[in-house]
């Protein structure tokens, strides 16, 4: 029976036997030459020997590298980059700082577009407590945590085609029964009903897009997001929480089950992923309703706390009316040390580009503003500053990928190399 398996290998069309033959047929060409070389004594004969050996080495070459890309073919049949690209890539990557991301909304899937250029050892840290669009509906049917930010943060880290992350992207017609629903979210719904784990959906989602790190929830547990306002009136559910146009005072996470209240704790790969980071990134995203409700989770905001990676505030460049009218990069800052400690952050990046009048214009309509750097008083707060022109402007204001993953890099590039002396 195991011959049988093992003559499997020259059954036609399996594209490895003529490879084979190739790499045999070199090495014979190959000792030939040598032989040969050894025993002849005229240099003209020498020359063709040597000739002969470079046959036989060229073809053991050919004869192996596309027998390995027979077998890339039929395990990796999306990839379309050079052999020695992809091991460059990997290899490079591998030997990455170990990021951890934290957050939700577009934000966080926009930092995690250019971080994953930079490293494989990346961890995304997603909020669940999302209640609007479609994941609001899936929530209240299936009972399972927030799949949207999830979704968006697995097809950012994606290493399949684009066409893969535009599948789980699509949105279903307004005059179909799955009207508003997003493909990804009904995807990770139904892996989740089908093993029955809300974490190891994510991973097996995370599988079909072939991503480079991971997407953790900061808790598998169902929960719902909570804001206390100024004038002490309460409202629950994140896409409630901007309608009400009252400062915000605090913002909380509620178990969705009762009996569940004493459950809102982080996966254990949450807590791991932290303590062996060397960069931590909270943000960029909405403040109280994409970034804080993960360090709402008391473990998670103190684990940071005390780590010594260097530990990065994103701030938002615009303003969003009902969650953060008016603020200044500082009290985006005495928001963040309020909810959790002094010690959440080391570095805040500065924007330092204003968007032209026509975006501005735009954003005026929605009653959005600019973000004022205040650099006195977060210098007074103890914290360093990124500043540069991180900005990506088309039709919206937002931060540009490659240049926002370039800054955080390089700033611990630097204070490594600072460490190190």
């Amino acid at each position: 029976m195991k011959l049988f398996k093992k003559l499997k290998w020259f059954y036609p069309g399996i594209r490895i036997k003529r490879w084979i033959s190739l790499g045999v047929l070199g090495i014979g060409v190959t000792i030939l030459g040598v032989v040969r070389f050894v025993s002849d004594s005229l240099l003209w004969l020498k020359i063709v020997d040597g000739i002969i050996i470079f046959l036989g080495v060229t073809m053991i070459f050919s004869g192996v590298r596309s027998m390995v890309k027979s077998f890339l073919a039929i395990f990796l049949p999306y990839f379309e980059e050079d052999l020695v690209d992809i091991l460059y890539k990997k290899r490079y990557l591998e030997r990455g700082p170990k990021i951890v991301a934290i957050g939700g909304g577009q934000g966080l899937s926009t930092l995690l577009m250019g971080l994953k250029e930079y490293t494989t050892n990346l961890s995304a840290i997603v909020t669940v407590a999302d209640s609007g669009g479609s994941t609001g509906r899936l929530r209240k049917e299936f009972d399972v945590p927030a799949p949207g930010d999830i979704r968006n943060c697995i097809v950012a880290l994606a290493d399949a085609p684009s066409f893969m992350g535009e599948l789980f992207q699509f949105r279903f017609e307004e005059n179909s029964e799955l009207k508003g629903h997003n493909f990804g979210n009904i995807f990770i719904t139904a892996m989740t009903r089908l093993t029955g784990d809300f974490k190891k959906a994510i991973e097996e989602s995370s599988k079909v897009l072939a991503i480079r790190g991971k997407v953790l929830p900061s808790t598998v547990h169902k929960v719902s997001l909570v804001a206390e306002y100024e004038d002490g009136s309460v409202v629950e559910g994140e896409a409630k929480i901007p309608e009400k146009g009252i400062p915000i005072k605090k913002v909380y996470l509620k178990p969705v089950h009762s009996e569940d209240h004493d459950k809102i704790q982080p996966a254990l790969e949450v807590i791991e992923a932290i303590k062996n980071a060397e960069i931590i990134v909270i943000g960029p995203g909405s403040l109280y309703t994409s970034i804080l409700p993960n360090l709402a989770i008391k473990e998670i905001a103190d684990t940071i706390a005390n780590s010594s990676a260097l530990k990065v505030y994103v701030c938002n460049v615009m303003t969003q009316h009902g969650e953060t009218d008016s603020y200044t990069v500082a009290e985006h800052l005495e928001a963040l040390v309020k909810h959790t400690s002094s010690k959440i952050i080391d570095y805040c990046v500065a924007n330092t580009r204003i968007p032209n009048e026509n975006l501005l214009a735009k954003y005026r309509q929605v009653q959005a503003f600019p973000i004022e750097t205040d650099y006195p008083a977060i210098k007074k707060m103890g914290y360093k500053i990124i500043k540069g022109n991180v900005l990506h402007t088309t039709d919206f204001v937002r931060h540009d990928s490659k240049k926002l993953a370039k800054a955080i890099i390089n700033a611990f590039r630097r204070e490594k190399l600072h460490r190190d002396f």
